[in-house]
């Protein structure tokens, strides 16, 4: 991407900052002065251009939205399977940037960005559990998610093909246990 002046380049700069200690140590454990220090500005610079905070994480996660309206055009099964886990390992920097929002999507006020995580994850499990899913259905699609969830975050160091083959396996083997 060519940027047209200095004001683009430290707006990018800021958000390849924020998008690594998001990621690093998440959203909430993040203040605008730890971005700042990483890109070498004051606060009030970064703030000049995102604030609230909360405008640097709706920038950050925009790019996987198209990615989102493609996975939930899926109809189900092993092929929803497989296009979720490559989707949360190619967004996982998101996925950790969003967890807290993810633990805190039920209490979320109606118009708030936990609100459309809400849906999302609700729209996945239905997705994956089917209708008036049993105790047993119930907790291995949980678990399903939960292990997409927690894996992406805690493998960010990893590459990420070697991610997506070791949890596509993982979830297929779980998914292909329902009976």
């Amino acid at each position: 991407m060519t940027t047209s002046g200095n004001g683009d380049d430290t707006r990018e700069r800021i958000l390849q900052a924020a998008r690594a200690l998001f990621a690093e140590r998440g959203y909430a454990a993040t203040s605008l002065a730890d971005i700042a220090s990483a890109v070498g500005l004051t606060k009030t610079a970064v703030a000049y251009h995102f604030h609230p905070k909360d405008r640097l994480a709706t920038e950050l996660i925009a790019p996987a939205a198209e990615d989102i309206v493609a996975l939930l055009a899926i109809g189900g099964g092993r092929v929803f399977v497989t296009e979720l886990v490559t989707f949360v390992v190619r967004h996982r920097a998101i996925i950790r940037l969003i967890m807290d929002d993810i633990r805190h999507a039920d209490s979320a006020p109606p118009g708030s960005p936990g609100e459309a995580i809400r849906a999302f994850r609700d729209e996945i499990y239905n997705r994956l559990a089917g209708p008036d899913p049993d105790p047993a259905r119930r907790v291995r699609t949980w678990t399903l998610l939960g292990a997409l969830q927690y894996s992406v975050v805690e493998t960010a160091d990893l590459p990420e093909e070697t991610v997506r083959k070791s949890l596509l396996a993982a979830a297929l083997a779980l998914w292909d246990s329902r009976g």
